[in-house]
């Protein structure tokens, strides 16, 4: 006979690979603290850098893990963010679910729970609500511990009705896992391939593996989330917002134009973070090459009433 004890593990054992297997939240007392078997791969996936003392480097590893971590920073700022969370374009639905598999391998879940998870933050912002506070819950919880427990590794499908009607985002989001999966995969693919066919590449299957898919996913996850824990803590308010936000042009780089976190509160409906012309906002950029090239359309714009909200 399976216990309730049992009947937990196995859940959450499922919830590796199943995402719909959610755990038990009978236990409150359980519900916020991390769930230290399920962010077991979170914790592999940062052991797996250590990886690097026994495999090297190599200038062709070194580019393709600095490649993919601008492609999928790129995939989480333009449409995780700024396209499934805000909403502030349009595109095709093809579109939309190709940059949802670049965004899937970026191990930061699928695009249904990011975005509802993202809604929420802005719904609650640093209040006890508010999943990752920094003010509330600590910098270290808001960075790295407030999504490894049950309560937040459920899909709140009631904050993402626009979204939850595409069976195919419904389908990235419950298997996370398999696109990932695929990625670390090639990656060992190539690198093996170059080992055999290109010597001179320097590289292999397992040293492309560490480059590509460990290290670049750890560097990826640590300045994305730098975002909840760090731009609500440092930086300046320019506009009076109920929450702690701040701009900082540090953050803005490394997450191509997230950092400008106060803008993004003060109006999260615009397509646009960096406000003013020197605010570099890597994304808009990218945004408006994707207009031109006829991908995404009707990119909402910074109204000219907020100008005047500003405090400098």
């Amino acid at each position: 006979m399976t216990t309730p004890h049992t009947a937990t593990l196995l859940a959450t054992l499922r919830n590796w690979f199943d995402t719909r297997a959610a755990a038990d939240l009978s236990d409150g007392s359980r519900a916020d603290r991390i769930d230290w078997l399920r962010a077991a791969p979170f914790v592999f996936l940062h052991l797996g850098c250590l990886e690097v003392l026994r495999v090297g480097v190599s200038a062709v590893a070194l580019e393709v893990a600095a490649g993919l971590y601008v492609i999928r920073m790129f995939a989480l700022t333009r449409f995780y963010h700024r396209y499934f969370s805000h909403r502030t374009f349009r595109t095709s639905r093809t579109v939309q679910f190709l940059f949802a598999i670049l965004g899937a391998s970026c191990v930061q879940r699928g695009p249904l729970w990011w975005a509802a998870h993202h809604r929420a933050h802005h719904r609650h912002a640093d209040t006890v609500l508010d999943p990752h506070s920094p003010a509330v819950t600590g910098v270290l919880w808001s960075h790295a511990g407030w999504f490894l427990t049950p309560r937040a590794f459920r899909t709140d499908l009631t904050r993402i009705p626009d979204l939850r009607r595409y069976p195919e985002l419904g389908w990235l989001d419950r298997f996370d896992i398999v696109v990932p999966f695929a990625l670390a995969g090639a990656l060992f693919g190539l690198g093996t391939a170059l080992q055999r066919y290109a010597p001179a590449c320097a590289t292999s299957g397992l040293q492309m593996l560490v480059w590509g898919f460990f290290i670049s996913t750890v560097v990826l996850f640590h300045a994305t989330v730098t975002i909840n824990s760090l731009a609500h803590r440092f930086g300046r308010r320019r506009f009076d917002t109920r929450d702690d936000s701040r701009n900082n042009l540090w953050l803005a780089l490394i997450t191509f134009g997230e950092g400008w976190h106060n803008n993004h509160h003060f109006y999260p409906g615009s397509v646009r973070q960096g406000f003013r012309w020197w605010e570099i906002d890597l994304t808009w950029y990218g945004l408006k090459l994707l207009a031109a090239l006829g991908l995404v359309w009707e990119l909402r714009p910074v109204p000219s009433w907020v100008a005047g909200q500003a405090k400098h």
